[in-house]
């Protein structure tokens, strides 16, 4: 009988010969044979007795258990990894911790390691389950040994790993980078539109490493870096008691992020947290006792870092899982896998606003449905997965007929990260859809936001009024309004940033050019010839658009939640019927009125290379009223040079009827002022309720809000209390 061939290797080495996987094939051809495998994420792990001329090869005795690792090839990047050679970390632990696998054959995707006898924690203490106190501190102590290994005996760090070993506050933004880096980045062309979806910025870690604060120093030591019950081995004899395996993620740093993901992936009961904790600083003071410097302190942030990193594998693992199986029962898992993920990483990642698990199944569904047939070009028979009802209101259009808007429905959930922009009050994503010549946008409501601003016109109304009226207005067409899966509305329009889709829209967002301010009073002089009956057929003429404005303050600050007008009392703002005397002091003289806007903050304007300079967006807020308003709220809105100003009303002066704007140079200044006091509660409530705070206009009122205190309060002849008050305080943070 042939010999069989094997690779020339030396026991611990690698293969050389020109079959460097024929070990490989043998070994999982025989697993194949014996039984399933098992492992995690990253690996397969068969367990399997060693032939005769292999236990020859590697100096083990024939029918020796050993362990081949195979790297799973589908497996998404999902994990930090320091090292690529768990074999080089094995070899490196071997002296100090002498109970680990070794390391026998290593090759191309495999490894074959000595098996451990022995049950894994988990099997016979799940996770979530109590851990005996004895066993508890055996773990504590399994940590504390990985501290002895010497760090010239470790493989050669990264080139970009703090110099100064003992850096704690460099330890963990080099983690969050890294996180960044090996997990985000690879995973963002696929699953970026997902995370943007949900709200998860694209620069999420990194911001989560600028934050990081000043820490304790404490010495670096290797760390396990994955110590859950999976990876915990209960050994048959008691000689050793436990083992720890799957040395993969190991890394050099701080010992408290060892803990703090030892924490987290163990599950521990909450009753049990400070037990662990003290356990393993008991253990670890009997090793490194510098090691235990400030854990009251800094643990909080390793375990914060855990729980954000955490939300990209937990995500991408339960959106995979749905192509697999999707029914309705995996749809219901994964949309609750994904609710546990967010909500754990809210706090650390300052995300405003967790979907709700409706929203998130919907946005999986979508994300789903649109790679049923792969990306790319839709498919008939797989856009029927999204089923849509067209609203009436919006008659099929010639260019793009229904069987567009379903290409569109289609293609919405794979949109790449770059082309989903989530706003205070829309998801919007871009799609190109086959056979139509311009790029669209698909809106859908964001169903957990909380306007206190009410919108009184139907946006779609408003576009159809505008491209009806034939006026030099760049404003989105409505091309589609429906109803798809869970009764999600949406409507379909025009995509009016870069031709380039892949480009972000440029916003005037540092204020208006020259040529951008002629081309805004341009637009706003058209509006003024369409005509609003068609959108609020219940407008008057002759109605006090200052007295109406006034109602609709006061009602918004009568209905803020509880916890709002406490903090607008205490910061010594008045409640709404005291302000409601205020306001009515002021008097403003009657304009004809005309089709507003509403909402001309700069993310709702995009640049663009003709006369009119810019296209005007997002117009749920629009109403029919007083023009002059609509140029001043831009003002409050956009930072505005003096001479732009000048140039603002000296231009809308000109270009509009008189019937406009009669005594505006009188008048504008109490818009100014109302539009001060309103967001002076608007922007208090977002402080004290955290809504919206993640869009970028809402973030950058928020953030001067301080100054819009003083401005309001000054303007209603009140003063502001003490910054001494603690609620003053939390609202200038």
């Amino acid at each position: 009988m042939a010999t069989p061939l094997v690779p020339r290797i030396k026991p611990g080495g690698r293969a050389t010969n020109d079959r460097p996987n024929a070990v490989h094939e043998a070994f999982v051809r025989r697993a194949a044979e014996l039984g399933q495998a098992s492992g995690g994420f990253h690996n397969q792990n068969y367990v399997l007795p060693l032939t005769e001329p292999l236990a020859r090869l590697v100096g083990r005795d024939p029918d020796t258990s050993v362990t081949v690792r195979v790297r799973r090839a589908e497996a998404l990047p999902v994990v930090i990894r320091t090292w690529q050679n768990e074999a080089e970390i094995l070899r490196a632990i071997k002296g100090v911790l002498p109970n680990v696998p070794e390391c026998l054959v290593e090759g191309d995707g495999f490894a074959i390691h000595s098996y451990v006898e022995g049950v894994p924690l988990s099997s016979v203490c799940g996770n979530g389950k109590p851990v005996d106190t004895l066993l508890m501190k055996a773990l504590a102590g399994l940590l504390a040994e990985t501290a002895q290994v010497r760090r010239g005996a470790l493989p050669p760090l990264p080139p970009f790993w703090p110099t100064n070993h003992t850096d704690s506050q460099g330890f963990l933004k080099t983690l969050a980078r890294t996180a960044d880096l090996q997990i985000r980045k690879p995973n963002w062309p696929y699953f970026g539109g997902l995370f943007a979806a949900l709200g998860i910025p694209e620069d999420a870690l990194v911001r989560l490493a600028e934050q990081v604060p000043a820490m304790t120093r404490r010495p670096y030591s290797l760390l396990h870096a994955d110590l859950h019950r999976d990876n915990v081995i209960m050994s048959y004899g008691g000689d050793p008691p436990l083992i720890c395996v799957d040395w993969e993620l190991a890394t050099y740093g701080d010992p408290l992020h060892d803990l703090a993901t030892h924490l987290v992936r163990m599950q521990y009961p909450s009753h049990q947290r400070g037990e662990v904790i003290e356990s393993w600083a008991d253990a670890m003071w009997g090793v490194r006792p510098a090691a235990v410097n400030g854990v009251d302190k800094d643990l909080r942030h390793y375990v914060a870092f855990e729980r954000a990193q955490s939300v990209y594998p937990d995500v991408m693992r339960a959106a995979k899982s749905l192509e697999k199986s999707f029914d309705q029962k995996s749809l219901d898992e994964a949309t609750a896998a994904v609710r546990r993920a967010l909500e754990a990483a809210a706090e650390p990642l300052r995300l405003r606003n967790v979907a709700s698990e409706a929203e998130i199944e919907r946005i999986l569904f979508r994300w789903r449905a649109s790679r049923r047939a792969g990306c790319g070009t839709p498919q008939r028979t797989a856009v029927g997965a999204i089923d849509w009802q067209p609203d009436g209101r919006v008659a099929e259009r010639p260019d793009f007929p229904h069987s567009a808007v379903a290409d569109a429905l289609f293609l919405e959930g794979a949109a790449p990260a770059s082309r989903v922009f989530k706003g205070t009050a829309h998801l919007n994503s871009v799609v190109r859809v086959p056979g139509v010549r311009f790029p669209v946008v698909v809106r859908r409501k964001v169903t957990e936001v909380c306007r206190r601003e009410r919108s009184f016109l139907s946006e779609h109304n408003v576009l159809a009024a505008i491209e009806r009226s034939k006026v030099e207005v760049a404003a989105p067409r409505v091309l589609a309004l429906g109803v798809s899966h869970s009764k999600d509305r949406f409507a379909v329009h025009t995509y009016e940033g870069p031709d380039n889709t892949d480009q972000k829209p440029d916003h005037p967002v540092h204020g208006l050019l020259p040529h951008e301010a002629d081309g805004l009073v341009a637009q706003l002089a058209a509006l003024t010839d369409v005509k609003y009956k068609e959108v609020d057929p219940s407008a008057e003429e002759d109605t006090p658009f200052y007295g109406w404005l006034s109602d609709q303050l006061v009602a918004l600050v009568g209905e803020l939640p509880k916890e709002s007008q406490q903090l607008a009392r205490f910061l010594g703002l008045p409640d709404a019927e005291r302000l409601k005397e205020i306001l009515s002091r002021h008097k403003v003289s009657h304009r004809a009125p005309a089709l507003l806007h509403g909402d001309l903050n700069p993310w709702n304007l995009i640049r663009r290379k003709d006369a009119l300079a810019l296209t005007v967006i997002d117009w749920e807020m629009a109403l029919v009223g007083d023009p002059l308003y609509d140029l001043v709220r831009h003002m409050h809105l956009t930072p505005t040079r003096p001479e732009i100003r000048e140039r603002l009303f000296r231009r809308w002066a000109k270009w509009l009827e008189p019937k406009h704007t009669r005594d505006w140079e009188k008048d504008w200044r109490v818009y100014r002022w109302i539009e001060i006091v309103r967001s002076a509660y608007v922007d208090l409530d977002r402080l004290a309720t955290g809504a919206s705070l993640d869009a970028p206009n809402v973030r950058r009122a928020v953030d001067s809000y301080a100054m819009t205190l003083a401005a309001a309060t000054g303007s209603l002849g009140l003063s502001v209390r003490p910054k001494a008050n603690p609620y003053l305080a939390r609202a200038l943070a």
